[in-house]
């Protein structure tokens, strides 16, 4: 099962958790805010799958707000055209403004590349009172972050957002991996680019840094962190005593994966999180 599978099965509960049978239930119509991210089209094409079952048989992308391209994110001006065309083959209708999506949908998914526009996007989303994920990143600050999170639990809004590391199954099943046993420490590495408009770790390292606790669990009281152009290297103590370590590949092929220690045995977690040994990688 993919990843991005596991990642949408979560988007599904998430969005049908007051309804008591998918099959039976009128769909949700789900709305999709920003569309310069891929997610956005492989999203619309599972929930509107004619052949899907389960959960996704619940869920339909009914529209989109495309919005605008953000000027200094290359691969959102790059991206925005092609996405637009793919999209439309999923059957969306096509909306000119965040309040048109709103009346449309029941639940949102903002996939806008650039962080910077996501307070202010999700704000509206809660104030309409409309159940809400968003992707990567959640902001590009710490406070818009916290104010994001403050408001959907001052409305009681369900509300998610993470990576889609946290469902690869290479990196999840690390968690009981019958040849590491239980989990001592973990070792992750993964791209780090920075860009002047984002929070340092807020951009790419994101799916490292979600790895590392998908594989270690919370519980992390001490952080310290190395920095230099080449690596952004972060170690983090567990209360009971585990050791966990990000680093971030500045410079050098970006891959991702994780090597973690055990009770029983070492492991590696292959790369992305696929399988257990040589795959291949997958840059956002």
């Amino acid at each position: 099962m993919s990843h991005l599978f596991r990642f949408a099965v979560a988007f599904a509960s998430l969005m049908l958790v007051s309804a008591t049978s998918a099959a039976d239930a009128n769909p949700v119509r789900v709305g999709i805010l920003g569309i310069d991210n891929y997610q956005a089209v492989e999203y619309a094409q599972m929930f509107n799958n004619p052949k899907a079952t389960g959960d996704f048989a619940g869920l339909r992308v009914v529209a989109v707000f495309p919005d605008v391209a953000s000027d200094d994110i290359p691969e959102s001006k790059e991206g925005l055209p092609k996405w637009k065309v793919q999209i439309a083959r999923s059957n969306v209708k096509f909306v000119d403004s965040i309040d048109a999506l709103l009346k449309e949908s029941d639940a949102i998914m903002i996939f806008s590349l650039d962080g910077r526009k996501h307070r202010e996007q999700a704000a509206a989303v809660i104030k309409a009172g409309k159940r809400l994920f968003v992707g990567r990143p959640l902001a590009a600050s710490w406070d818009d972050a916290v104010a994001i999170l403050r408001m959907a639990e001052e409305t009681k809004t369900p509300f998610w957002t993470s990576s889609q590391h946290r469902y690869s199954p290479g990196f999840v099943g690390m968690r009981n991996h019958p040849e590491v046993g239980k989990v001592l420490g973990c070792d992750v590495y993964g791209g780090c680019p920075t860009v002047s408009h984002h929070a340092e770790l807020y951009w790419h390292a994101l799916h490292g840094i979600e790895t590392l606790f998908t594989i270690m669990g919370t519980g992390c009281v001490s952080v310290t962190c190395t920095s230099t152009p080449f690596a952004e290297v972060i170690t983090g103590t567990w209360s009971d005593g585990r050791v966990g370590t990000f680093r971030g590949i500045k410079k050098g092929p970006p891959k991702y994966s994780a090597t973690v220690f055990g009770d029983k045995g070492v492991s590696t977690a292959g790369i992305y999180g696929h399988g257990a040994s040589v795959c291949f990688s997958f840059i956002e």
